[in-house]
């Protein structure tokens, strides 16, 4: 995920009559009040009062951060050599909207980081509440926690992004996808295009992680790694294909002969095939010992368009990038190929939307 209030409130502080100049604040306030509480892992690690379970978390990722400049040619700077606890379940709590026919998000634009299709509270409470103005207009509304964001590299002069203690402990593997995501928005970001930004680290942080099995996995790892890995996948493809039937039944719907009434009665019915088929997904997780504890249920349960749109910004476009990145990667050292598939997204980054999807798409031809 990237930030971009608290960013763009540089900008903006000298513009007194600002109408959203509350928003701004807060998220001013809320990244600052972050930044306060981080302190360099090294001094966490000597601390006699950390807890030895965050001391073993700290130096994994420690070691996560190493391999991710090392390996996967992600940037070495100061982001993630800092740890911070921010005394709540998420750092920020994002608002995405989408009207009752379509899957298409609603955006917000900002100077500096252009339109994205989210909005993100530091307070939970504000999310709610912008949440229900949304819904007053006839929007359907999705609000859900996230554990990092990303300043783009921008503050790396402050100290960077910290770990947080909202995801430092992740097992392993969902540790190193977290870091490596993150640092993949400060390669490559394009204003405008969520898409584009969010499904690039998405295969960023699943190639990564597949290396770092390779190099450093343990049997535990692997097996772990493996049961969420076949959970993510099976959840994708039940949400893909409903986020389909949704789509055509939106599209179908200006021009269809059938009642609103009529349609009205058959969203409702794929979204309980939806939750139905997902009752029977969950039930083959529930058994077998290395089996990962399910963490879809509250999703599923609020499931509706924004929360789809805003799935699909995150998967959309990964198999494309997995494309590029294995035709970049065809012929040459590990370290090259990373560095080779960066130079590949800066360049569709240079073209226009249209133009970049066409070209992201040939790769996948």
């Amino acid at each position: 995920m990237v930030a971009k209030c608290f960013l763009t409130v540089l900008v903006l502080l000298g513009l007194a009559g600002c109408a959203d100049l509350p928003y701004y604040w807060q998220s001013v306030h809320g990244h600052l009040t972050l930044m306060r509480a981080a302190k360099p892992v090294q001094q966490w690690v000597d601390d006699a009062q950390t807890a030895q379970q965050l001391r073993e978390q700290l130096l994994l990722s420690q070691r996560i951060r190493r391999f991710a400049s090392d390996a996967l040619a992600l940037p070495d700077n100061a982001s993630y050599q800092q740890y911070a606890d921010v005394q709540r379940k998420a750092v920020v709590w994002n608002v995405v909207a989408a009207p009752a026919w379509s899957l298409t998000l609603k955006t917000w634009c900002f100077p500096v980081t252009g339109c994205v299709s989210y909005r993100g509270y530091f307070d939970e409470d504000q999310a709610r509440q912008h949440a229900a103005e949304l819904q007053q207009q006839g929007l359907e509304v999705f609000v859900y926690g996230v554990p990092a964001y990303s300043t783009l590299g921008w503050l790396n002069w402050m100290g960077g992004d910290p770990l947080l203690n909202t995801f430092i402990q992740y097992p392993e593997t969902e540790l190193a996808r977290m870091i490596f995501h993150e640092l993949a928005h400060q390669v490559v970001y394009v204003p405008d295009d969520t898409r584009f930004n969010e499904s690039f680290a998405t295969a960023v942080e699943r190639l990564g992680v597949a290396r770092w099995l390779a190099l450093h996995g343990t049997d535990k790892s692997r097996t772990q790694a493996s049961a969420l890995q076949e959970r993510r996948a099976a959840f994708r493809v039940l949400s893909q294909a409903t986020r389909k039937a949704l789509d055509e039944l939106y599209r179908s719907a200006a021009s269809d002969a059938q009642t609103e009434a009529a349609q009205i009665a058959t969203k409702a019915r794929i979204m309980q095939e939806f939750r139905a088929q997902y009752a029977q997904l969950k039930a083959s997780w529930a058994t077998g010992s290395t089996r990962p504890a399910n963490n879809y249920d509250a999703w599923v349960a609020g499931a509706n368009n924004a929360a789809f749109g805003a799935q699909a910004v995150y998967d959309d476009l990964v198999p494309q990038f997995e494309a590029l990145y294995a035709t970049a990667a065809c012929g040459v050292d590990e370290l090259s190929g990373w560095r080779r598939f960066f130079a590949a997204v800066r360049q569709l980054k240079a073209l226009q939307p249209d133009d970049r999807m066409r070209a992201l798409a040939s790769t996948f031809e």
